[in-house]
């Protein structure tokens, strides 16, 4: 049973804003915190599908998520059709809303395992793992995918297609080719053809940090919504901003104040000591401090004080410093 107001389908009314999944990033913590700022759906992090079926701890954590209000998406990553099944299925009986496929992931410890964007490669594989997933559950089932491995195999359209015949509900392209791993810029338009492709939706993905960017991604790329990864390191409000764009035309939410800022922090900080006890919750933290004080007066030398903090009530004392001296100024 969904955890949500609202199905799936019924997402898709006004345009949707989804939390990309970032590996390492896209924790439990923080994908709760997203959701209470406001954000269509979030998903987690990539999980092994041969991790899961094993009984993997880690890989269990990684599917936790107290959220309300907010579909649950779960992703699912892993080269064999039946792993992946199983996989989908167990996470349905954990009670996930929707199950969602990386063949996006462009890492090269993922793609030497044949597994996330390496499956763009091989479409008849990639083909048989979505109808392996979609027969497994009851669930909906979404795909991540790029527009290609290269710019010589631009083939998101044919897949698409192929996807949109097995039984996938949703797609969300990344706009970079797997070569392109997180360089240059992503072409939002070029996947505009995929409005004449398919007649599932689709989301735009790619270098969306803005809510003029999200504008400038749908009015390019065509697609019913979009999907926000980097965007919205450092500040968990960005979503919610771009929601408020995109289905009211303008952003009642504002930036938060410095002091507002502060205390997200330290809420988000204490979330993760929480969740992971306070040794690795304060080393998995140390990024979040960098992405959230980036640009302000002072960060550099903040940055290089708190990653060599090994303990949390110096950590502690050393944020608040950092920014009472911003509220002084």
């Amino acid at each position: 049973m969904s955890s949500s107001s609202f199905t799936f389908p019924q997402i898709f009314d006004k345009a949707p804003v989804f939390l990309a999944p970032m590996a390492g990033v896209t924790d439990a913590p923080f994908r709760e915190l997203v959701s209470s700022f406001g954000a269509t759906a979030v998903v987690s992090e990539m999980v092994s599908s041969e991790a899961l079926v094993r009984n993997s701890k880690k890989t269990y954590r990684r599917l936790h998520n107290n959220a309300e209000n907010v579909l649950k998406i779960v992703q699912i990553m892993g080269a064999d059709p039946k792993n992946m099944a199983e996989s989908a299925n167990i996470n349905e009986q954990l009670g996930a809303d929707v199950i969602d496929i990386n063949m996006g992931c462009p890492a090269r410890k993922i793609v030497s395992n044949d597994s996330g964007s390496a499956l763009m490669r091989d479409e008849n594989l990639a083909v048989e793992i979505a109808k392996a997933v979609v027969n497994a559950v009851k669930i909906p089932v979404t795909l991540k995918m790029r527009l290609g491995w290269d710019n010589e195999h631009i083939n998101c359209f044919s897949l698409a297609k192929k996807f949109e015949d097995a039984g996938i509900q949703m797609l969300a392209i990344h706009c970079r080719t797997r070569n392109q791993m997180y360089s240059g810029t992503a072409d939002w338009s070029a996947i505009a053809q995929m409005r004449k492709t398919v007649k599932i939706p689709y989301l735009c993905n790619g270098d969306i940090k803005s809510p003029a960017d999200a504008v400038q991604a749908i009015e390019q790329s065509k697609a019913n919504g979009v999907m926000i990864g980097r965007g919205a390191l450092g500040r968990p409000w960005l979503l919610q901003q771009i929601m408020e764009q995109l289905q009211e035309g303008c952003v009642r939410t504002q930036t938060p104040s410095l002091q507002q800022q502060y205390e997200t922090i330290m809420h988000h900080f204490q979330a993760s000591l929480d969740f992971y006890g306070e040794y690795h919750g304060l080393r998995v933290f140390r990024k979040h401090f960098c992405w959230y004080s980036s640009g302000l007066s002072g960060a550099s030398s903040f940055r290089e004080t708190i990653n060599k903090i090994e303990n949390v009530a110096l950590a502690k004392e050393c944020v608040r410093k950092f920014y009472e001296n911003l509220f002084l100024k």
